[in-house]
């Protein structure tokens, strides 16, 4: 028996025969120079291998989670990016060499130049671009996709990597578990593994060599280990440990109409976060209080996508397209709160429109996005305001402004406001005036002057996910320094307690919608600094029912104030993974 470690990506426990995946090697790419009679046939095979491609990522988007489908219209994006093909051929007819040495010299250096900017979110969009034309240079070079086929059921799969792409082919085989040397948290392949449900382990040193195919494996993704050909005693002890996991989640369901209440009585809110009507339903049918978080990105991300089926000009998702959309999802909760995030659009959420403003940025997760990206274009901004406010009279509605950091923005978001009610009132359209309008509280120059923004908005959302982020100055989806990142910091957890203090103080509520809210700790320690309501995956509502229902409010209290007390143990030094 043996442990390896790894960082856990999507939680639970598995077992299963490892299966190990290994790719088929490129051959060698020749540099020779192209003969003239080639030159027409080569560029013809690089476009028919391109449409193939597309052709693929398309089959994928009929997946009707939101994240997955916006992962693959990236995907697509990128495979129509008109500047990078135009350099692609004009490298081509300059080198006068063979379409596949091009194609990957070009773009190994267009990811070098993202890996080597020094930002992660960067280096993840280089690995995205490798994936993506490394499909395409596959095609030109004959090398065959592993077949899923011949993957049994029930296997943990092992690899050094994986591309989203085969994230579906796993689920379909009811894949038990990944093990791999490399991916970050936050990598596309993460976020559709635990759409998936799928346990999974990333950045495990060697595991290709140090685990053999056929070899019994079990994945504790809470101690984030691998043990390879477990003894009998540590086997029976996991397979107890995955029959409790499954009677637990059959137990936890029995909660989902019931309200969440602390083992002493005292209330919390719970609240799902969404990106499609189609999310709403399942929230309201998993008990949730309201909807925390309506992610309207996802919304602009497939007009654009069905624009570009159509062969239309790619541009934003109309008004009165946004007008049904928001209503909608107001009806179905039926008097519940919903809170609409406005365009949170930019940094990792690039939508292709024409009338959404892009620039090329050296470090986009701190450039145009967001709050910024809205107000510097104001009638986009406008056209999402005017359908929230025609949409407000069929529910309990909430407008929610992403990424704030200045008052100025604030004031300038509820002077255009204005505009828009005048607007409406002229078109004697109705609408609600006194719709609350809230802010998010995600870097930590909003939260040190959080008692100055309850002067000028409604209510508080804390996003712990930007906000541990921009606090620590690191990003979790680097493996290198993923043991730095915990919402458990003391700065983090004196931010968010700051910001709670100042939203109690003005008598406005204050949730938390970020990552840290669907994490057992992470809720405890947040009901324990005095937040009351909590929004996350509609998923996880029942299991945060049970979970709360088991401590006191003094209880949580003790568990706030042991982090507070506990700076995170981090490693300092040591070899670089």
């Amino acid at each position: 028996m043996k442990i390896l470690s790894g960082i856990a990506v999507s939680k639970g426990t598995a077992a299963g025969a490892a299966y190990i995946i290994e790719r088929q090697l490129r051959p060698a790419i020749s540099a020779e120079a192209l003969p003239e009679n080639e030159r027409a046939g080569g560029w013809k095979r690089f476009t028919a291998a391109l449409q193939k491609v597309r052709g693929d990522i398309k089959a994928l988007l009929e997946t009707p989670d939101p994240e997955q489908q916006a992962i693959f219209e990236s995907y697509l994006l990128m495979l129509s990016d008109t500047d990078f093909i135009s350099q692609v051929e004009q490298e081509y007819k300059k080198q006068n060499r063979r379409i596949e040495y091009v194609l990957n010299e070009k773009v190994e250096d267009f990811a070098s130049k993202l890996r080597v900017a020094g930002d992660a979110y960067l280096s993840e969009r280089a690995d995205d671009i490798t994936d993506v034309f490394g499909r395409v240079l596959n095609e030109l070079l004959g090398v065959k996709r592993f077949d899923y086929s011949r993957l049994p059921e029930g296997a943990v799969v092992v690899a050094k990597n994986l591309n989203p792409s085969e994230a579906g082919e796993l689920a379909a085989r009811k894949c038990a578990g990944i093990v791999l040397e490399e991916g970050g948290v936050n990598s596309h392949l993460a976020i559709l593994a635990r759409n998936y449900g799928i346990p999974s382990l990333f950045g495990v040193p060697r595991a290709v060599s140090e685990i053999a195919n056929g070899d019994e494996v079990v994945i504790d993704t809470q101690e984030a280990k691998v043990i390879v050909s477990p003894d009998v005693q540590t086997a029976a002890a996991y397979l107890t440990a995955i029959e409790q996991e499954e009677r637990r989640r059959q137990c936890v369901a029995q909660h989902r109409q019931r309200p969440a209440l602390l083992k002493d009585g005292t209330p919390v809110t719970l609240l799902a976060n969404i990106g499609t009507v189609e999310e709403a339903r399942i929230a309201l049918d998993e008990g949730a209080d309201g909807i925390g978080l309506f992610r309207t990105e996802f919304l602009f991300m497939q007009a654009a996508n069905q624009d570009k089926k159509k062969g239309k000009p790619i541009s934003s998702i109309s008004e009165d397209s946004q007008f049904e959309a928001y209503r909608e999802v107001l009806q179905i909760m039926k008097g519940k709160p919903v809170t609409i995030r406005t365009l949170d659009a930019g940094g990792d959420k690039i939508i292709a429109a024409a009338d959404i403003p892009a620039v090329k940025e050296k470090n986009p997760l701190l450039g145009l996005r967001a709050i910024r990206l809205t107000l510097a274009d104001t009638t986009l901004f406008k056209t999402q305001l005017r359908a929230l406010y025609r949409a407000s009279v069929y529910g309990e509605l909430k407008i929610m402004l992403p990424l704030i950091t200045h008052v100025a923005q604030v004031k300038e978001t509820l002077r255009i406001i204005k505009e828009v009610h005048s607007d409406l009132t002229r078109e004697q359209i109705p609408f609600r005036a006194n719709t609350p309008v809230g802010i998010m509280i995600e870097t930590a120059g909003a939260a040190v002057i959080a008692d100055v923004f309850t002067q000028y908005c409604d209510f508080f959302s804390i996003g712990t996910n930007d906000l541990t982020q921009y606090t620590l100055g690191i990003d979790r989806e680097n493996t290198a320094v993923a043991d730095l990142f915990s919402e458990f910091h003391a700065g983090v957890l004196r931010l968010i307690s700051y910001t709670v203090q100042c939203a109690q103080t003005a008598g406005i509520p204050v949730s938390v919608c970020g990552e840290m809210a669907g994490q057992e700790e992470g809720m405890k320690a947040l009901v324990g600094l005095g937040v009351r309501r909590l929004s996350m995956s509609p998923r996880f509502l029942c299991e945060a029912k049970d979970i709360l229902s088991h401590y006191t409010l003094d209880d949580l209290e003790r568990v706030s104030a042991k982090a507070f007390a506990r700076l995170p143990q981090i490693p300092l030094g040591g070899p670089i993974r």
